[in-house]
């Protein structure tokens, strides 16, 4: 982790900029691909300028480590939500820190409520639930539905899955610069 930055917006346009390049996983698309397409997704939706940058940012956390690519090949749960929501805190409001800390959870809490969805998961995701927990609980789920960010974490999620489309043509990193200012803490919700 390092120190406070002056520019966390420029710091995350950085990060995508050196490291977005690699692989996201096993998938058939980028690590930069990957989070626009989710918050290209989350935009179409109608979503807020918080759960827009939440779904762009909900996988950063695989930037911000130095794991192989294929660390859940060697059975290591990078848990990049926690780094993720850790560097996240010191920047942006809990309406983008806490879908993004929580986008795992939502994952298990999805495979244990709703029936259809594991059979939609790519074989990585299926690999990473694995390492993650797997499905959760009917106790850690009803736990789970109690959190205040628990229908943004899901709607996060959702957009998450949908995001692994090769080609799929969305607007830039940059497009998305407004969203993640009006999310910085101290600007809250400007519009």
């Amino acid at each position: 982790m390092e120190s406070k930055i002056d520019d966390p917006v420029a710091h995350v346009l950085h990060c995508f900029q050196e490291r977005g390049g690699s692989n996201y996983g096993k998938e058939a698309v980028t690590q930069v691909e990957h989070a626009l397409q989710a918050a290209y997704a989350a935009e179409q939706a109608g979503g807020s300028p918080q759960l827009i940058a939440a779904c762009l940012l909900h996988d950063i956390g695989h930037l911000l480590h130095d794991l192989p690519e294929d660390a859940p090949d060697h059975d290591i749960d990078d848990q990049h939500e926690q780094l993720a929501a850790a560097w996240l805190t010191e920047y942006f409001v809990p309406e983008v820190v806490e879908p993004v800390r929580l986008h795992v959870a939502a994952k298990r809490y999805l495979c244990y409520a709703d029936p259809e969805y594991f059979s939609h998961l790519s074989p990585p995701s299926v690999q990473s639930l694995a390492l993650q927990g797997g499905p959760m609980t009917a106790q850690q789920a009803a736990h789970f539905e109690k959190h205040p960010h628990f229908d943004a974490a899901i709607q996060l999620r959702r957009f998450d899955e949908a995001a692994k489309v090769p080609g799929l043509h969305t607007p830039s990193v940059e497009h998305y610069r407004d969203h993640l200012e009006k999310s910085l803490i101290g600007r809250r919700f400007r519009t």
